[in-house]
């Protein structure tokens, strides 16, 4: 039931915004729209808790708490996005930098954008999850270059290409599972559920390749690096609403790349995929880093940022052990909420001052009060500074390292997570509190924008301290998943 509820609002919404008359009064019911999905995803989660994996459309739809858990992260951005996009989207057609055809668009593409993900860890057949993830680059590039300037559909085509070549190993990777199950002597099957029954009777070095190609085609869509080079441009010209793109779309594809992984474990054991987890893991920390330290942009600094936290969370799962992964699963949830705050807090930055350099921002507490607040908790969230829900989560992988015997990884993450912090700080600083310019005036912030940043700062500030509520939920996700 609760499935149907949050599959059939995106649906219905997306054909509610062809032919909406009232921009205003849609942006209201899309929002509560999606705190409707908000709430079944709540319950969705709760049922698959107490019943178990949940199938349904003949076994094409299956959703064990894996799934449920991503669908609640993708939610919670969703709702978030949708309220901030109501002051957003009519401040820019009142500007007249787009037309009423044009929010309309935006709608349209918005609720597409949310349907294809929550499609993804809803699916079964590992085939029909590459073509939803698939569908999710086709339709974000329309809201990177949702603009139409220059930069924008550069930056939209580059997206394309980079990410269609990965998801091209992806597919071959893809089929090499198939061809794997086939010859077992199993049924020929594309469902995950089936490829796990059967995982101890694979070939194990038919899987090996295969997960090479999983893993180098879905972290291209993840931002692992050294595949991450479509992020940063996307990420500086997407349209600023769509904080989906920064806070869960990377998230897709790590569960993506987790469904293959897993089957991967119970096949050829857990250290071969824990050993590829970890090195593009902290490729991904120490590029990030090195990026972060000479960054101009504003948004461009946000997307490296956003690999500096994939890679934490691909070290986590690759550690291997259950502190390691509870805190990797923790940490998804974690840097969706900070970056999606953050990233809409820097879009009214960017947009007040029509500047993207952070050399030419000053005085944003002076001249945006309540969004220079939210941006300076979104900082120290952002960036693991106690007591914030991050700070936990990376302290339970970099704990877990050390348990692990894991020095070399360990002192890795404490180095880059200690100079981006540093860096942040640094960078936020000078923005937030340096004297403004002297013909700025104080930006009215829309209610709608302020709601949204409010809600992202409860999950923000006290998923951490409620974290021993939650550790039952995230230890039973993980139990059946990587058994050893």
């Amino acid at each position: 039931m609760y499935i149907t509820i949050i599959l059939a609002i995106p649906a219905l919404l997306s054909l509610g915004s062809i032919g909406v008359r009232s921009r205003k009064t849609f942006g209201i019911v899309n929002a509560c729209g999606y705190l409707a999905v908000l709430a079944s995803s709540v319950m969705l989660f709760k049922e698959t808790i107490s019943s178990g994996c949940i199938k349904a459309c003949n076994g094409f739809i299956c959703i064990d708490g894996l799934g449920a858990f991503f669908i609640f992260v993708i939610s919670v951005v969703a709702f978030a996005a949708a309220l901030y996009s109501i002051g957003y989207i009519n401040k820019d057609v009142s500007a007249g930098v787009i037309s009423e055809r044009k929010a309309r668009m935006y709608y349209l593409l918005f609720n597409l954008f949310c349907l294809s993900m929550i499609v993804v860890p809803s699916l079964n057949s590992l085939g029909m999850l590459w073509v939803a993830i698939e569908m999710t680059t086709l339709i974000s590039a329309f809201l990177v270059g949702f603009y139409n300037t220059k930069k924008s559909v550069e930056a939209a085509w580059k997206y394309i290409i980079i990410c269609s070549v990965g998801i091209i190993f992806a597919l071959l990777g893809t089929i090499l599972f198939y061809y794997a199950l086939s010859i077992s002597g199993a049924a020929k099957s594309l469902n995950w559920s089936d490829m796990i029954s059967a995982a101890g009777r694979m070939d194990r070095n038919i899987l090996k390749v295969a997960f090479i190609f999983i893993i180098v085609g879905y972290g291209t869509k993840a931002g692992l690096a050294p595949m991450h080079t479509w992020l940063p441009d996307a990420y500086s010209q997407a349209v600023s609403p769509s904080a989906l793109l920064s806070g869960v779309l990377l998230k897709i594809s790590i569960y993506a790349i987790l469904r293959f992984g897993i089957i991967v474990v119970k096949c050829v054991g857990f250290q071969y995929f824990g050993n590829l987890m970890i090195l593009l893991g902290v490729i991904s920390l120490v590029i990030s880093c090195g990026f972060i330290l000479v960054q101009k942009d504003l948004k461009r600094l946000l997307a490296y940022s956003s690999i500096e936290h994939i890679g934490i969370i691909a070290i986590g799962f690759g550690l291997g052990t259950t502190l390691g992964m509870a805190g990797a699963l923790f940490h998804i949830f974690n840097h969706a909420v900070a970056k999606s705050s953050i990233f809409l807090g820097s879009s009214n930055v960017v947009r007040n001052y029509d500047k993207h350099n952070m050399n030419d921002i000053r005085g944003v507490i002076e001249v945006m009060p309540f969004t220079g607040i939210m941006i300076l908790l979104g900082v120290f969230a952002l960036t693991g500074f106690p007591p914030f829900s991050i700070f936990v989560s990376e302290i339970m992988i970099v704990i877990a390292a050390f348990l692990k015997g894991s020095y070399f990884v360990a002192g890795i993450l404490l180095i880059t997570l200690s100079i981006i912090f540093g860096s942040f700080i640094y960078y936020f600083g000078k923005m937030l509190f340096d004297k403004g310019p002297k013909d700025m005036q104080k930006y009215g912030e829309p209610v709608s924008g302020k709601l949204a940043l409010l809600f992202l700062s409860v999950p923000l500030c006290a998923s951490g301290v409620l974290l021993p509520i939650f550790k039952k939920d995230l230890i039973w996700i993980l139990q059946g998943l990587f058994q050893r």
